[in-house]
């Protein structure tokens, strides 16, 4: 089992009549990512609270902010243990037995227009036999077509926007795969979190953004933008695209700062130090959706 530990520090001056935030920097709670223990400070003195999606495990911090400056710092202990799969053995699941959470998955959203991709996907993956390897053609396709470059996008670049200019960070590698994942039919999702093992050649420590594509009876974890170890993945949320798994939303007149985060592998529960590390088989941190049988 890995053990991870990190902190993350939000600083906003807030002006006006005061801000509204609603963070997503809570570690989720699922059966494969637990919380050994966290802690939360809020530079105000003032009320919060938090809010767990009971389908997704992605944990909503709210507050209410004053005028002046607001210092949020949550840092916490996460155990990963992966469940693991041979990528041989995972199959895309028939329409039919697709299970009713797993469903808003197949659909467009705002960052992620698959409907417009659909002849695309199906020329360069319809043929391919289904299954984890054809979602990895997918993955490798985007990884060879798309280059990785800081602050080449914005919060209004998408999909489509992301596969003509041929650049952009992780959330639009994210974006790109899992529209064309849902343009041949396979239930794909947003995940934000952090990771471990990123280069340091990117730069500071930062949030990432990565894919999880429903096989099988299970969520697996994709990394299309090949600057991370998916093992090293500490999941926060998910959703349909980033409108939904945004880490700070945030209502009033506020100014920020780059958020400042660091994260460490520590020696687990037996004392034993494991890193994250590449692996060539499926990985996956959430539990088994029970299949629907019609």
């Amino acid at each position: 089992m890995i053990r991870l530990r990190f902190t993350i520090e939000l600083n906003y001056d807030i002006t006006g009549a005061g801000g509204d935030f609603i963070f997503s920097i809570h570690a989720a709670q699922t059966p494969r990512q637990i919380v050994v223990n966290e802690s939360l400070l809020v530079s105000q003195p003032l009320l919060h609270s938090v809010y767990t999606d009971p389908v997704t495990h992605t944990r909503f911090l709210r507050l209410k902010a004053q005028a002046g400056p607001l210092c949020v710092r949550y840092a916490a202990t996460v155990d990963l243990d992966h469940l693991t799969a041979q990528p041989d053995q995972l199959r895309e699941v028939a329409m039919a037995d697709l299970p009713g959470a797993v469903l808003p998955y197949l659909y467009p959203s705002r960052y992620c227009q698959s409907d417009r991709l659909v002849r695309l996907a199906i020329k360069e993956f319809g043929c391919l036999p289904q299954g984890y390897h054809r979602v990895q053609a997918i993955r490798d396709w985007v990884l060879q077509r798309v280059t990785f470059r800081p602050n080449s996008s914005t919060g209004n670049t998408n999909a489509v926007d992301t596969l003509v200019d041929e650049v952009g960070v992780c959330r639009d590698f994210a974006h790109l795969m899992i529209a064309l994942c849902r343009a041949v039919n396979i239930p794909a999702r947003f995940a934000t979190g952090i990771d471990f093992g990123a280069s340091p050649a990117l730069g500071p420590t930062d949030f990432h953004a990565y894919v999880e594509v429903f096989l099988q009876d299970q969520w697996y974890l994709f990394d299309p933008s090949g600057v991370a170890i998916p093992m090293g993945f500490l999941r926060f949320g998910t959703g349909r695209d980033a409108a939904d798994a945004a880490f700070a939303t945030i209502f009033g007149e506020v100014q920020g700062t780059a958020p400042v985060i660091s994260i460490e592998a520590v020696p687990n529960a037996q004392g034993v130090l494991l890193i994250p590390h590449h692996v060539p088989y499926a990985l996956s941190t959430d539990s088994p959706i029970l299949l629907s049988i019609l």
